[in-house]
Order: C-alpha cells, then sequence, then structure tokens
C-alpha cells in the first residue's frame, strides 16, 4: 500500500473519532511529515477518480508532488475532516470540490475553523474551494456534450444497459442530460468508473472551471 493510500485511511479514522483516533492521528502525522505539501478535500471517489485522471494529463503527478485527494464519503462530514486536517490540526493547505447543493456545508465549517467569514462563492474559490454546478456528472456530461458522452457509454460496453434504464417509465420524459446523470449513479463504482472516463475523454480547452481552477491551484 503506497503512503498516498496509507495516509487517506489514517485520516478517515482519526477523522472519524472514537477509540482508534488518537492512534490514527499519531499514523496520520507520521504519514504526512515530509510526504504531504497540500490536502484537497472532495466528497467522494467520483471526485478523486476525475481529478487524479485529469492530473497526468496536465504533466502532474498529484502524489508525488505531496498532493493528497481525499474524499469525505459525504459532504456532510466536511467539518470532521476540516478539524484534523485545519489550523487546528494537521494545518496544511488545504483545497476542495463540492457540489452546489452542499456547499453550505463547506461554507459553515471553513468559517468555523477560522478559514473565513461571511465567505461568498467568490470567498470560497480565494480558499481554493471550488464548486460544481449542479454535481460533477453534470460538469463532465456539459463540458463532453451528450453525443460525447453516449460514445464513452459505448466504449464502456454498457449502451443496452442505458437504452435499459431510458425506457424506464421515470425516464422516458425526461430530458438526455438528466438521464445521463442518472445512470452514472445507479449503482456502487458507476459514478467513479464514468468521472475517470469522461475525463480521460475531455478536451483540455473544455474542462469544467471547478476541476481546471482546482488543478491549478495546487
Amino acid at each position: 500500500m503506497d503512503e498516498m493510500r496509507r495516509f487517506r485511511l489514517a485520516l478517515a479514522a482519526w477523522a472519524a473519532g472514537g477509540t482508534g483516533a488518537g492512534t490514527a492521528a499519531a499514523a496520520a502525522r507520521e504519514l504526512a511529515d515530509g510526504t504531504v505539501r497540500s490536502i484537497v478535500l472532495v466528497e467522494g471517489s467520483s471526485d478523486q477518480a476525475a481529478l487524479e485522471t485529469l492530473a497526468p494529463r496536465y504533466g502532474r503527478d498529484l502524489g508525488a508532488e505531496g498532493v493528497a485527494v481525499v474524499p469525505l464519503g459525504g459532504a456532510t462530514n466536511i467539518g470532521r475532516f476540516l478539524d484534523v486536517c485545519g489550523p487546528a490540526g494537521l494545518g496544511l493547505p488545504l483545497a476542495g470540490l463540492c457540489d452546489i447543493g452542499e456547499e453550505r456545508y463547506f461554507r459553515r465549517h471553513l468559517e468555523r475553523v477560522g478559514l473565513g467569514s461571511g465567505l461568498t462563492r467568490a470567498g470560497l474559490e480565494t480558499l481554493g474551494f471550488h464548486v460544481c454546478v449542479a454535481d460533477l456528472e453534470d460538469e463532465l456530461i456539459r463540458a463532453l456534450g451528450t453525443e460525447g458522452v453516449r460514445q464513452v457509454i459505448e466504449a464502456q460496453g454498457e449502451t443496452r444497459p442505458f437504452r435499459t434504464f431510458q425506457n424506464q417509465p421515470a425516464q422516458r420524459v425526461r430530458p438526455v442530460e438528466h438521464q445521463l446523470r442518472r445512470f452514472m449513479g445507479t449503482h456502487s463504482g458507476r459514478k467513479a468508473l464514468y468521472a475517470r472516463a469522461l475525463a480521460e475523454h475531455l478536451d483540455l480547452a473544455r474542462v469544467p472551471r471547478p476541476l481546471e481552477r482546482l488543478l491549478t491551484r495546487v
């Protein structure tokens, strides 16, 4: 297991609290020392997959550069991770990515730990935290276009399952963009699969602003 993965696991255990938190904190501090330069807090594994797929296309190796992309397991966990990563914890430079619907959680807890006051969207970006509208999948679909996304689905061998999904009564009247977003979330692991696949096929001139700005920041 590489050091960045061990660091992420230790950080998650520390943030979770409980009887093992002290041991996890010591492990995270030890692993961070000399290895981790900054931490990027993202909602889930699909965000991590997109960033770690895009970075090499910009000639970046985030792990080698000491940038740890840490999935929170849900936006509501941001407070616990800021407690262990922020000024009262590791004190490392932070950045992040969230959906527009979860922006309030990030704003509230960044202010709580002393990283801002009266934060606006622009204020969040100044801190290195960027917001997807409406979510990561929506950003990637708009950037690639529906026909481009269909081609990616075909390359994954999932054209038939997607057509079956489109024919469900609840989906028939919805726009194709909505169908594509919903399809990507229909079973565990599919969001991360398509985050990676769509990021691989993006024209670098059309990378969604939140992803491009975040990678520029770190």
